[in-house]
């Protein structure tokens, strides 16, 4: 039950970061919202890891970790973020939640290549289906150059985040969880530095309300989520576990109507539940059939 909650939890609170993303967006620049999403995250994850007592890994853990904690941090908390905020400033919340599930696709193809988990028959035929949804969506918005733009960015979005969590599980090898996380973000408040300027001037004039989704993009969905799936992973099979995700999309929907009062393009319904169908025929089976390791690194599809 306690693993359910949190679980439910996560996809709540990853849902609502495309709606925080979209909010906040209105008075931050990409690069800034990054950065000042990552630097609340940090502050945060070090007091949990400070109360929790977890120690900072040691040089031989680091050593272990290598160039794919370099990898996961630069893509997964980088560029994901700087994608996806850019993104997010031409196309609605829920199309852009639709568009980056892709990513338990593009994780289990990179698998395959890299970590040698194979390329089982249902994975060529989710990701005809989840690309085919793409298509749908691209020629949906094929008459507004803004959200093709969009859409475009959001899935380099999805490739950054598939290929950062392929990084992760390699580091996950050396470091815990926890660690992991921190230090990711904050190599990718290294990253975003170059906006730090930016940031100082844009949070002096920014609304209050805009503020609050930074701080709560921070605090929420990234601490906050990180740590409720953690929690629930460890008490649950993953690969069931990562089905949950698929609840995003739909929740993102709801929440961009409810809050933003904006909806999807009509024909971009069809294209979101293709990518959806697509992603469940690759991982169901993958799941079900294919090593335990193949689930484990598509459970952490986040913004």
């Amino acid at each position: 039950m306690a693993a359910a909650v949190a679980a439910a939890i996560t996809v709540l609170l990853w849902a609502s970061a495309f709606v925080g993303i979209r909010s906040a967006g209105r008075a931050f620049g990409p690069g800034e919202l990054s950065l000042g999403r990552l630097l609340v995250a940090t502050a945060a994850l070090a007091i949990l890891g400070a109360v929790r007592g977890e120690r900072l890994p040691s040089r031989g853990a680091l050593r272990a970790a290598g160039p794919a904690l370099l990898v996961a941090g630069l893509l997964w908390f980088g560029a994901y973020n700087l994608a996806l905020n850019a993104g997010e400033r031409h196309i609605d919340a829920g199309t852009a939640a639709m568009l980056v599930n892709i990513g338990p696709v593009l994780i289990a193809i990179l698998a395959g290549l890299f970590l040698h988990e194979g390329f089982p028959r249902a994975l060529f035929t989710g990701c005809a289906i989840a690309f085919g949804g793409v298509a749908v969506i691209a020629v949906a918005s094929s008459n507004h150059e803004t959200t093709t733009t969009g859409v475009l960015l959001c899935l380099a979005a999805a490739v950054a985040y598939a290929a950062g969590v392929v990084g992760q599980k390699v580091v996950l090898r050396s470091l815990t969880g926890t660690q992991t996380i921190f230090l990711c973000c904050v190599i990718g408040v290294a990253v975003c530095l170059p906006w730090s300027v930016a940031l100082a001037h844009q949070l002096r004039h920014a609304p209050g309300g805009s503020v609050g989704w930074l701080v709560y993009l921070g605090l929420g969905p990234t601490a906050l989520g990180f740590s409720t799936w953690a929690f629930a992973l460890r008490r649950t099979d993953a690969g069931r576990l990562a089905a949950t995700t698929y609840l995003v999309p739909p929740l993102s929907v709801l929440l961009g109507w409810l809050w933003l009062g904006e909806t999807p393009v009509a024909l971009a319904y069809l294209g979101g539940a293709l990518c959806l169908a697509g992603v469940g025929v690759s991982r169901r089976r993958t799941v079900s059939a294919g090593p335990p390791a193949v689930a484990a690194v598509g459970s952490g599809s986040r913004p």
